[in-house]
C-alpha cells in the first residue's frame, strides 16, 4: 500500500523521500487511537535496579556484569509471574548495550537509546533470540539452534538464546543441548526459563548458574501496587491495594491483573479512578474480613443457628463458599499464631481486623481447639471440589465442626480416665 502510494506521489513531481514522509505522517485507518497497553506490560523492568523483590538475584547479576564473571547459560525458576523472561531480557540488555557512544562495556544499567537497547525494546534484534520451548519441542528445534550458534553475532557483543518454558523440551532435544550447552562459544549465551525445574534433567542443571526466583512478600507488593496507582494518578483505599496484594499470591504479574482489573471497575466520570475496599472484595468474589471473624466465633463457640445464617448472608452477598473457606482457614491460622505469640500484633502492616479481633478471639480459645478446627476446615474444603453442591457442602462442614466446638479434648478425656480404664464414678 505505500509503495503504491509512494509511487502514485513521484508520478506527481513529489521526490521518493517526501512521497514516504507524507505516508509517515497520513493516518491510517484503525489507528486513529493509540492501544491500551495493560500495565504488566506498560511497567515491565528493563533494568536490575527495577526488579520488583529479588535483591539476591540482582546482587549476584550486578556482581557478575561489573566484574566479567558472568557464566555462559543460566536457569532461572519460579512460580509464574515473578519475573523470569523479564530478567533474560535485562541480562540480554545489560551484555549488549554499547551505550549512547556506542563505545560501552557490559553494564548494570543500559542506556535505551543505542541500536541493541533500541532493536530489543522494539523486540528485533537479531542476536537475542527468544523461543517458547512450549511449542518447539523436538530435537529438530534445538539442533537448529546448535547449528546457528556456530556463526558469530551479527552486531551485537553477544548471541543470547532465551528458551521459555525449557522443561518442556523432549528427552532427546535435551540430550541433544548438552554438548553445545557445556562448551559453547565464547559469543554465546543461554538463559533458560522454567517454573517445573524438577522436570529438567540434572545434566543439565549442573551445566547452568541456577537462580531461584522468590513468591514477592505481600508487603513489598503492597509497596509497588501503591507506587502504579500514584504513577496512573488512580486513589486508592489502603486495605483494597492489601487484598489485591494478597490476591496476587506473591506473583508481580497477577497482582498488575487485578490491578488492572480494580483500576478499570474504579473509572468514573473524566477518567478519574478510584479503588475502594469493598467494589474488590466483590470483583474477587472475597468476603468481610469482619463478617469472617464473626462466623470463625460462633463456629468456635458451637452457636449453629448464628454459622448457618452468617454463612448464608456472606453467600447472598457474593461470596464463593471456597473463598469463605479459604477466610475462614487464614483467620485459624493467624488466631493460632497469635495465641501462641501475642507480640505479632505489633506488626505494623497487619490489618487493624486482625489486630483487635484477632487477639480478641485467640485469647478465648486453646492451641488444641484451634488445630481441631483447623482440621475439620481442611477436610471440609477438600470435599467442596468432589461435593454436587458446593454451598451444601460447606453448610455440612459447618454443622460437623460446630458440633465438635464443645467436645473435650483427647489430653482432657485422658485425664478424666482412671489408670484401671474404668470409668470413674459421677
Amino acid at each position: 500500500m505505500r509503495v503504491t502510494f509512494g509511487q502514485s506521489l513521484t508520478n506527481k513531481g513529489m521526490t521518493v523521500d517526501a512521497a514516504l514522509k507524507l505516508v509517515e505522517e497520513t493516518p491510517q485507518a484503525g489507528n486513529t487511537t493509540q492501544a491500551y497497553r495493560v500495565l504488566a506490560r506498560k511497567y515491565r523492568p528493563s533494568k536490575l535496579s527495577e526488579l520488583v523483590g529479588q535483591e539476591t538475584l540482582t546482587t549476584i547479576l550486578k556482581h557478575g556484569i561489573e566484574s566479567g564473571r558472568l557464566g555462559h547459560a543460566f536457569i532461572l525458576t519460579g512460580i509464574r509471574g515473578t519475573g523470569k523472561t523479564t530478567t533474560a531480557r535485562i541480562i540480554a540488555r545489560s551484555l549488549n548495550c554499547t551505550g549512547p557512544d556506542d563505545n560501552g562495556q557490559p553494564t548494570i544499567d543500559p542506556c535505551g537509546v543505542c541500536a541493541s537497547c533500541t532493536a530489543l525494546s522494539q523486540d528485533r534484534h537479531m542476536d537475542v533470540i527468544e523461543i517458547d520451548a512450549a511449542s518447539r519441542t523436538s530435537v529438530d528445534d534445538v539442533r537448529e539452534i546448535i547449528e546457528a550458534a556456530r556463526y558469530k553475532p551479527v552486531s551485537a557483543r553477544y548471541k543470547i538464546y532465551i528458551i521459555d518454558e525449557v522443561h518442556m523440551l523432549s528427552k532427546s532435544a535435551f540430550n541433544a543441548l548438552l554438548k553445545t550447552l557445556e562448551e559453547p562459544p565464547a559469543y554465546v549465551k543461554f538463559i533458560f526459563a522454567t517454573t517445573e525445574i524438577q522436570k529438567v534433567p540434572q545434566t543439565i542443571l549442573s551445566r547452568c548458574v541456577r537462580f531461584d526466583l522468590a513468591r514477592i512478600a505481600a508487603d513489598v507488593l503492597c509497596e509497588y501496587f501503591k507506587e502504579i496507582c500514584t504513577r496512573e494518578q488512580a486513589t486508592f483505599e489502603d486495605d483494597a491495594i492489601a487484598i489485591i496484594a494478597k490476591a496476587a499470591d506473591g506473583s508481580v504479574r497477577d497482582g498488575l491483573s487485578i490491578l488492572d482489573q480494580a483500576m478499570t471497575q474504579g473509572l468514573q466520570e473524566k477518567g478519574v479512578c478510584s479503588i475502594k475496599t469493598e467494589a474488590v472484595r466483590r470483583m474477587l468474589g472475597h468476603s468481610d474480613q469482619a463478617k469472617i471473624y464473626a462466623l470463625f466465633q460462633s463456629l468456635s463457640e458451637g452457636n449453629l443457628p448464628q454459622t448457618l445464617t452468617l454463612f448464608r448472608e456472606l453467600y447472598q452477598e457474593g461470596g464463593e463458599v471456597r473463598h469463605i473457606f479459604e477466610g475462614l482457614l487464614d483467620t485459624c491460622c493467624l488466631l493460632t499464631r497469635l495465641q501462641a505469640a501475642p507480640e505479632l500484633a505489633q506488626d505494623p502492616t497487619m490489618p487493624e481486623t486482625d489486630r483487635t479481633q484477632g487477639l480478641d478471639i485467640s485469647s478465648r480459645l486453646s492451641v488444641s481447639q484451634l488445630s481441631r478446627v483447623w482440621q475439620m476446615l481442611l477436610k471440609g474444603y477438600g470435599e467442596l471440589s468432589i461435593a454436587p453442591s458446593p454451598e451444601q457442602a460447606g453448610e455440612m462442614v459447618l454443622i460437623r465442626t460446630t458440633h465438635t466446638a464443645n467436645l473435650p479434648s483427647i489430653y482432657e478425656i485422658i485425664k478424666q480416665t482412671p489408670e484401671d480404664g474404668s470409668k470413674k464414678k459421677p
